[in-house]
């Protein structure tokens, strides 16, 4: 009966849940500056640990790797826990990893308090992923992705400045402090504002002896998901071995004057978010060819780049790529998401997650390797490299789609 319900509320007319998803990207916002701190407060942590630089670094990859290594065995484990509950939870262990960091000894220490933020990071991930799936319909999945995705631009844009400020100014303790009193306030949020939702309404109730069939989906499969997940791994093993050097390119590869670095970056996550808040209003509505298009603008922003032309090209190109990566994260979620049949749906964004973090633990290795083996001139085709598969990929995928409809009608 309940679950007749929940369909019923679904099917029915009702009125965009701003608030729950504009709590989902507050959230998300926290989780990815707090998963970014390192980055941020590098040098102060590696003088008061006494750690080479290139430890503190480790730190950002033994977050993504535990994630990797946990995201689909803990997501399993907690599969019949209530969403709801289950965000607020690893919103409250989330706290207590970075209020851990502040704390550490040592180098140690700070290690195994990052691990467990990798713990709480893969389930946060995998529910909140799967979390908008709940609240809209599919027609609007795209603008509700887009949204709760705005988190993760602006933790860009604005959190990791900000919690780089705040090492600077009152020290890299305070800020995984300040920031682990952030996570409590969003996890109240959360617990206020954010609608639960029934999770297991296609699965077996062992309780009743009640078995779920799968019921046919069109446009839903399997292989769909994977191409899916695939591209994305591939775009942000790319992504990242780019972007994790990008301030060494601009600076001795393109000639960007280093004076101009600072106001370059921000511009580059100034167009993401701008990127993310064009999905809600306008390239959500047809996400396959902005997909398709993201893709072929990013091909083309990095054969720019890597040709190294003028200032004003290579100012340009950077607008471009943070724009088309900007986009590509939700644009590709929302893809996995609309290809996921519905009792698959935890188990898919389970695997997205991993796949996501694949590539930026292993984009940064994958970016040191290329740069001590073949010189940093080859970065960006490292990410050409990886968006013409995913264009290639998913171009196929909806070539294969076409055909079916036309075999099917």
């Amino acid at each position: 009966m309940s679950g007749q319900a929940t369909e019923q509320r679904r099917e029915a007319p009702a009125r965009f849940p701003m608030a729950a998803l504009l709590v989902l990207a507050l959230a998300i916002f926290t989780n990815i500056t707090v998963e970014m701190l390192p980055m941020g407060l590098l040098l102060p942590m590696s003088r008061e640990l006494g750690v080479a630089e290139s430890a503190v670094g480790l730190l950002v990859t033994i977050f993504a790797f535990t994630v990797v290594a946990s995201s689909t065995t803990l997501i399993r484990l907690t599969r019949r826990v209530p969403r709801h509950l289950l965000v607020v939870t690893v919103l409250l262990v989330f706290a207590g990893s970075a209020f851990g960091s502040a704390l550490a000894p040592d180098y140690g220490w700070s290690i195994a308090f990052r691990v467990l933020g990798g713990l709480a990071h893969g389930i946060f991930w995998t529910v909140v992923g799967a979390y908008a799936a709940y609240l809209v319909p599919p027609q609007q999945l795209a603008r509700a992705v887009a949204i709760t995705s705005a988190g993760g631009s602006f933790a860009y844009v604005l959190g990791l400045p900000l919690a780089t400020l705040l090492g600077q100014l009152v020290g890299w303790r305070w800020s995984f402090a300040l920031f682990g009193i952030v996570c409590l306030a969003v996890a109240a949020a959360v617990w206020r504002l954010l609608p639960a939702v029934d999770h297991l309404k296609d699965q077996a109730t062992t309780s009743t002896g009640s078995i779920a069939l799968p019921i046919p989906e069109p446009g839903k499969s399997v292989r769909g998901v994977a191409i899916a997940i695939v591209s994305t791994t591939v775009v942000m093993l790319g992504q990242y071995a780019m972007y994790t050097y990008v301030s060494p390119f601009l600076v001795q590869h393109a000639g960007l004057p280093e004076s101009w670095l600072s106001p370059a970056l921000f511009a580059y996550g100034a167009v993401g978010a701008a990127a993310v808040l064009a999905i809600a209003l306008w390239l959500g509505r047809r996400p396959t060819a902005s997909t398709l298009s993201m893709m072929a603008a990013g091909i083309a922003a990095m054969a720019v780049l890597g040709a190294a032309g003028s200032l004003p090209l290579t100012f340009a190109a950077v607008l471009v790529w943070g724009f088309a990566l900007g986009a590509l994260p939700a644009l590709l979620q929302t893809r996995q998401l609309q290809a996921t049949p519905e009792r698959l749906l935890q188990q898919a964004t389970a695997w997205y997650t991993t796949g996501f973090n694949v590539g930026i633990g292993g984009g940064a290795l994958l970016g040191a390797l290329v740069l001590d083996g073949v010189g940093i001139q080859a970065l960006p085709w490292v990410l050409c490299a990886g968006l013409v598969v995913a264009l290639v990929l998913v171009g196929g995928d909806v070539l294969a789609g076409r055909r079916r409809a036309r075999a099917a009608g």
